[in-house]
C-alpha cells in the first residue's frame, strides 16, 4: 500500500483548508440575501463573464474527469479521447440555446430549466418529468466526484472512511451557508490548480520518458488511433454517436444550468460558449496523461499487486504522478483532483435542490410557501442529496454509480425536446413531448439493459449494417418522432394552451 508522505499530505491538507475557508467566506462575497432561493441558488445571478468561466468549468471538468478520460485512454486506448470532441461540440449547443434561456429565466424570474418548461408549456406533469429526470441523472455524477477523491486519498496513503466523511461535512456546511457563492469562489482556485498541474505534467513527464514519440510507440498501435471507416469498422461510428449525444446533454445537466442561470448577462454567456473551448486543450492533454501511464509502466508498481487493484484503470493517474513527481508536488496535483470533486458536487447538490423546492415540494406540496421556506427547503435538500451520495460510495457502490451515470446521459437527453426545443418553439404539443420522453427513457434504458448497463452502446441493424450507436441518440431520436407526430395530431384538435413566455423575453 502507499505510505504516508508527510510534504505531500501536508501540501495537500493545506490547499484544503484553504479552501474550506473560503468556502465559508463566500457568503459575504457580493453579499445577498440568502434567504431567497436566486441569491442561494443562483448567486443572485450576479457572476459576470470570468466568474462564469471559471464556475462552469470547475462544474463541467469534475474530478472524476480528471481520473476517468486518462484511465479509459489507459485501457481501452484513442477511443477515451471521445471526451474532448464531445467537450468542443457541447458549446455549440450552448452558444444556440443557453443565452436565450438566461434571457427568458431573468425575464421571469426561473431558477431551473423545469421552471422554464412549466411556463412554456403551462404542463405541471411535463415540468415534473424534466425535474425528476434531472435529480436522478445528477445523482450519481455526485457519487463519482466521491470516487475520485477515495483514489486519490488512497494515493496519498489515507484509507477507511474517515477521510471523505470528513471532507463531505465540510463541502455541506459550507454550501448550506453560502450556496452557490462558494463553488464558484473556490472553482477560480480549481482551475489554477489544474492548470499549473496539467501544464507540468506534459512538459516534466514526455522529458523524463523520452518524448512524446516513445510515448506514443510504447503504445499498441490499435490503441493510438481509430478506424476511419464507420461502414467498415463500426467502432468509428459508436464513437462520433457518443461524442455528439454527449454533447447534446451536456448543457440538460441541472448542474450546468445552474452555472448558465447565474451569470449576469446574456452577454457573459455567449462570451463563455466562445471562451470555454479552452479548457478542451487541457482536456485533450489531461487525456493524454492515461498514454503517458502506459508508457511509464505503472501497472508494474507494486501498489497495483498490493491493495489497489480495486481501483482498476483510475488509478493510473495517481500511479504516473507518485512515480515521476516529488512529494510537494504530489500533494498539489492531489489536491486539484480533490477540490475538483468539492466543487462540481457543491453546484450538483445545489441544482437539486433547486429542482425539488421549485419543481415538486412548491408546486405539488406548499404551492403558498415564502421565499424564505423555499430557500430553507433547498438548502435541508442539499445536505440530504449529499448525504445520500455520501452513502452510496460508503457502502460500495462505485461500480453502480458508474452503470447510473452511463444511464443518466441516456436520461437526460430525453428532455431536449421541452427544453432546448422549446426555446426556439412551442408547437410541440405538451402531452406529445411527456409521451416521447417516456418513449425515450424507456427505449433508452432498455438498449442499455442489453448490456448489462455495462455500456451505453447498442447495435442498431440497418440493412446490411450493424452500427454500434450511443444508445442516447437512439432513443432521442425515437423520442423526437414520437413527440412530432403526436404533436401534429394533437395540435389539429380544438383545445387551448397557455404560455406565460413571450415573445421579448427571449431576446437580448
Amino acid at each position: 500500500m502507499a505510505h504516508l508522505d508527510p510534504v505531500a499530505l501536508g501540501v495537500f491538507i493545506a490547499l484544503f483548508l484553504f479552501v474550506t475557508v473560503l468556502g465559508f467566506f463566500a457568503s459575504r462575497w457580493r453579499r445577498g440575501d440568502l434567504s431567497q432561493l436566486s441569491e442561494w441558488g443562483l448567486g443572485g445571478r450576479r457572476f459576470g463573464s470570468v466568474v462564469t468561466w471559471f464556475l462552469l468549468g470547475g462544474d463541467l471538468y469534475t474530478a472524476y474527469t480528471f481520473v476517468a478520460v486518462p484511465a479509459l485512454m489507459f485501457g481501452a486506448g484513442a477511443v477515451g479521447f471521445f471526451a474532448v470532441p464531445y467537450a468542443a461540440v457541447g458549446y455549440v449547443f450552448m452558444f444556440l440555446a443557453c443565452p436565450r434561456m438566461w434571457s427568458v429565466a431573468r425575464a421571469k424570474g426561473y431558477v431551473t430549466g423545469a421552471d422554464f418548461v412549466r411556463g412554456r408549456f403551462g404542463s405541471r406533469s411535463l415540468a415534473l418529468a424534466v425535474a425528476l429526470t434531472g435529480i436522478v441523472a445528477t445523482m450519481p455524477y455526485i457519487a463519482l466526484q466521491l470516487v475520485g477523491m477515495e483514489v486519490v486519498l488512497a494515493g496519498l496513503g489515507i484509507h477507511g472512511e474517515w477521510p471523505l466523511v470528513i471532507a463531505f461535512v465540510i463541502l455541506a456546511a459550507y454550501t448550506y451557508a453560502s450556496g452557490l457563492r462558494a463553488p464558484a469562489m473556490i472553482a477560480v482556485v480549481k482551475d489554477l490548480l489544474i492548470y499549473a498541474t496539467v501544464i507540468a505534467a506534459v512538459i516534466i513527464i514526455p522529458a523524463e520518458l523520452g518524448g512524446f514519440g516513445k510515448i506514443f510507440a510504447a503504445v499498441a498501435p490499435g490503441k493510438v488511433t481509430l478506424p476511419t471507416d464507420a461502414f467498415v469498422n463500426p467502432g468509428a461510428f459508436s464513437y462520433a454517436t457518443l461524442a455528439l449525444g454527449s454533447a447534446m446533454a451536456l448543457f440538460l445537466y441541472p448542474h450546468a444550468a445552474t452555472g448558465v442561470m447565474s451569470s449576469s448577462s446574456r452577454h457573459a454567456v455567449k462570451r463563455n460558449a466562445v471562451a470555454l473551448p479552452a479548457y478542451s486543450i487541457v482536456l485533450g492533454l489531461v487525456a493524454l496523461l492515461g498514454t503517458m501511464a502506459l508508457a511509464a509502466g505503472v501497472k508494474a508498481m507494486p501498489q497495483y499487486a498490493d491493495g489497489f487493484a480495486r481501483f482498476g484503470n483510475n488509478y493510473a493517474v495517481p500511479a504516473l504522478f507518485l512515480q515521476m513527481f516529488p512529494g510537494w508536488f504530489v500533494g498539489l496535483a492531489f489536491a486539484a483532483i480533490a477540490i475538483g470533486a468539492l466543487v462540481p458536487a457543491a453546484i450538483m447538490s445545489i441544482a437539486c435542490a433547486n429542482l425539488f423546492t421549485r419543481n415538486i415540494y412548491r408546486e405539488f406540496f406548499k404551492p403558498d410557501c415564502t421565499p424564505a421556506h423555499e430557500s430553507q427547503v433547498a438548502k435541508i435538500v442539499s445536505l440530504f442529496v449529499k448525504a445520500g451520495a455520501l452513502v452510496f460510495v460508503l457502502e460500495g457502490q462505485a461500480t453502480t454509480a458508474v452503470e447510473l451515470q452511463l444511464l443518466g446521459g441516456i436520461w437526460i437527453i430525453q428532455t431536449l425536446p421541452s427544453v432546448f426545443l422549446g426555446l426556439y418553439t412551442r408547437w410541440l404539443h405538451p402531452r406529445a413531448l411527456l409521451i416521447g420522453w417516456m418513449a425515450g427513457i424507456l427505449a433508452g434504458t432498455a438498449m442499455a439493459a442489453a448490456s448489462g448497463f455495462k455500456a451505453s452502446v447498442y447495435v442498431l441493424h440497418l440493412g446490411a449494417f450493424d452500427l454500434p450507436c450511443y444508445a442516447a441518440l437512439s432513443s432521442l431520436i425515437l423520442n423526437l418522432a414520437v413527440s412530432v407526430a403526436l404533436s401534429a395530431v394533437l395540435n389539429a384538435m380544438p383545445g387551448t394552451r397557455s404560455d406565460a413566455t413571450l415573445a421579448e423575453d427571449y431576446a437580448a
